[in-house]
C-alpha cells in the first residue's frame, strides 16, 4: 500500500495531521487509530512511512533500553554464569584429582568431555524451537534447573561410567540455553544495539571461568572427608538451581508484556523491534518455513564460521587448566593463575562488540577476534624452554583468552541482524550455536596426555581453525559489500545498509534488502 493510500484512508495529510510521539502521549493518526494496532496488524509494511508517521523521541527511546538493560542482561548473565560454571568444572574437578578418586584409566577423561556434546547438539534445535513455540522464559528456567540439578548429582558420583551418565544428561539440558538467549534479545532490542547486549551476556562465561579458578581456589582448600572437587559441584549446582528458580518469575516474556515499562513505554518498545529486528514481532511458530534459512548459501557459510570459532573456544574453555599448569605452578596456583586470562577475555570481547556495534560492522571485528587467539598459541608453542620464558608462556595464554569469545557473539549478531524472521533466526541459533559446542568433541581429542605439557598437535590444529576463521569471514563481508552495491546500483539507490524489516519478511529475496555488514 502506498504512503499517500494509507494517509488518506485515515483522512490526514503526512505533513501535520498526526501527532508525534514524544515523552508524553503515543502517536495517533487523525481519526484515532492507535500507530501500534496497525503496526501489530502489519498494515504498515514500509519502513521509512513508518519514520514519517511515528517520529520515536530519542530520550524517551534511551530511557526504554536502560530500564531492559538493567531488567534483562544482570538476569541473564547471571544464569550464564551458572550455566558456564557447571559445564567447565570438570577441567577444575581433574586438577584435584577426580580422575584418581574415581579410577579413570586410558582416555576416559577425554571421553567424559566428549559425550556431553552428542546430547548438546543433538536437542538444541528441537528444544529451542520449543522455546519459540512455549516461550522462552518458560523453557529457559527449567533447563537450567536441570543442568544445575545434574551438577548436584555428579558429586555422588562413585565411579566413571555413573559421571558418564550424567555428562550425557547435563548436555541435553545445557543444549538450547545459548540459542535460546540469543533469540530472546533479538525481540527486545534493535539490530545495531544486539552485539553489545550479546557481548556483556556472553563477558559472564569469561568471568565464570576467572570466578571458577577463584571458587576452586577457595574450595579446594576445604579439609572435610569429603573431596574438593565434590563440593565444588555440590555448591555451584545448588546456586545454579536456585538461580533458576528465580529466573522463572523474573524474566518478562516480551516487551509487550513488560511490567517495569509503562504502557506508552511498552508500545514503543513493540515499535522499535518492528521497525529495526524482526518482519513480524511474536510470529507464530512455522517449522517448515523457519527451515527455509538453510536454502540459502550464506547461512552455510556461518555455519563454516562456527564450527572454526568452535575450537579455540572449546580449547580454552576446557583446557586453559591444564596450559596454564605447564608453567610449573602448584594445582590450587594453576586454577587462581587462569583468573586474569579470562578476565581480560572479557574485557576484549566488549571492546571489539561495542566498537562493532558503534560502527555498524560485524564481519571485521570477527576477523580480528580469530586472528588474537591464533597469535596466542603459536606464541605458546614458540616458547620451549617454558622455565626460562615463563612471562612469554603466560602472556600467549592472555592473547588466547583475548578473542576466543568475540567470534561467538559477534557470529550470532551478525545472523540475527540479517534475518528478519524470528522463526529463521531460532532454527540457524538453534544449529549454529550447537555446531561451535559440538567442536569440543575435537578439542577434547586433540589435547592428549601423551601430548603434555607442549600439547603441539592441539596448539596447531586450533590455530588452524582460527586462521581458516579470520579468513572466511573476511570474505562473506566482502561478498556481502559488493552484492549491496550490486543492489544498490541496479536500484539506483543508497540506503547505507538499512533493512527495513517489516518489509523484508523474505529476507535476501527481496530486491530491497541490504546485508548488514
Amino acid at each position: 500500500m502506498e504512503t499517500s493510500q494509507l494517509l488518506d484512508n485515515h483522512t490526514i495529510s503526512p505533513a501535520s495531521s498526526y501527532d508525534v510521539m514524544s515523552k508524553g502521549k503515543l502517536a495517533t493518526f487523525g481519526d484515532g487509530t492507535d500507530a501500534t494496532a496497525l503496526l501489530e496488524q502489519s498494515v504498515l509494511a514500509d519502513e521509512d512511512m513508518v519514520a514519517a508517521v511515528i517520529d520515536i523521541d530519542a530520550e524517551l527511546e534511551s530511557s526504554i533500553c536502560r530500564k531492559l538493560d538493567w531488567r534483562l542482561l544482570p538476569a541473564l548473565s547471571i544464569m550464564y554464569l551458572f550455566n558456564s560454571l557447571d559445564k567447565s568444572n570438570l577441567g577444575n574437578a581433574k586438577t584435584d584429582g577426580i580422575d584418581i578418586d574415581l579410577g579413570f584409566t586410558g582416555n576416559q577423561y577425554n571421553l567424559l568431555l566428549s559425550v556431553f556434546y552428542i546430547p548438546y547438539v543433538l536437542f538444541a534445535l528441537p528444544l529451542t524451537l520449543l522455546g519459540k513455540r512455549y516461550g522462552v522464559t518458560r523453557i529457559l528456567p527449567a533447563l537450567m534447573f536441570g543442568f544445575g540439578l545434574m551438577s548436584v548429582i555428579s558429586s555422588a558420583c562413585q565411579n566413571w561410567g555413573s559421571l558418564m551418565a550424567v555428562r550425557w544428561f547435563l548436555g541435553m539440558f545445557e543444549s538450547a540455553f545459548f540459542p535460546l538467549v540469543i533469540y530472546y534479545l533479538t525481540t527486545f532490542y534493535r539490530r545495531g544495539e544486539l552485539a553489545g547486549r550479546l557481548a556483556v551476556f556472553y563477558a559472564a562465561s569469561n568471568v565464570a571461568s576467572a570466578f571458577s579458578g577463584l571458587l576452586a581456589f577457595g574450595v579446594f582448600q576445604i579439609n572435610s572427608r569429603l573431596e574438593g572437587w565434590r563440593w565444588l559441584f555440590i555448591i555451584e549446582g545448588i546456586c545454579t538451581v536456585l538461580a533458576a528458580i528465580g529466573a522463572a518469575f523474573f524474566l518478562p516474556r516480551d516487551v509487550s508484556s513488560a511490567r517495569f515499562l509503562t504502557a506508552e513505554e511498552r508500545s514503543l518498545a513493540f515499535i522499535r523491534i518492528q521497525r529495526d529486528s524482526s518482519a513480524v514481532v511474536n510470529e507464530p511458530l512455522k517449522i517448515r518455513e523457519a527451515l527455509k534459512v538453510f536454502r540459502h548459501p550464506i547461512s552455510w557459510g556461518w555455519l563454516i564460521l562456527e564450527v572454526c570459532l568452535g575450537v579455540p573456544l572449546q580449547s580454552v574453555t576446557l583446557f586453559l587448566p591444564q596450559i596454564v599448569e605447564r608453567l610449573g605452578y602448584s594445582t590450587i596456583k594453576t586454577n587462581l593463575y587462569t583468573v586474569a586470562p579470562n578476565a581480560t577475555g572479557a574485557l576484549v570481547l566488549l571492546i571489539l562488540a561495542f566498537a562493532s556495534d558503534r560502527y555498524r560492522l560485524r564481519f571485521p571485528f570477527i576477523a580480528i577476534g580469530f586472528a588474537l587467539p591464533v597469535i596466542g598459541f603459536i606464541s605458546y608453542m614458540s616458547v620451549t624452554d617454558v622455565a626460562a620464558h615463563v612471562n612469554e608462556a603466560y602472556f600467549a595464554c592472555f592473547l588466547m583468552t583475548a578473542g576466543t569469545a568475540a567470534p561467538s557473539v559477534l557470529l550470532s549478531a551478525w545472523f540475527s541482524n540479517n534475518i528478519p524472521s524470528e522463526g529463521q533466526r531460532a532454527a540457524l541459533t538453534g544449529v549454529g550455536v550447537p555446531l561451535a559446542n559440538l567442536m569440543g568433541l575435537v578439542s577434547s581429542n586433540i589435547f592428549r596426555d601423551q601430548d603434555k605439557p607442549q600439547y603441539v598437535l592441539a596448539l596447531v590444529v586450533t590455530a588452524g581453525f582460527g586462521a581458516v576463521g579470520a579468513i572466511v569471514s573476511a570474505l562473506i563481508g566482502m561478498w556481502m559489500r559488493f552484492d549491496n552495491i550490486r543492489r544498490e546500483n541496479k536500484q539506483n539507490t543508497w540506503v547505507r545498509g538499512q533493512v527495513a524489516t517489516m518489509a523484508l519478511g523474505e529476507g535476501p529475496a527481496h530486491p530491497g534488502f541490504r546485508w548488514f555488514l
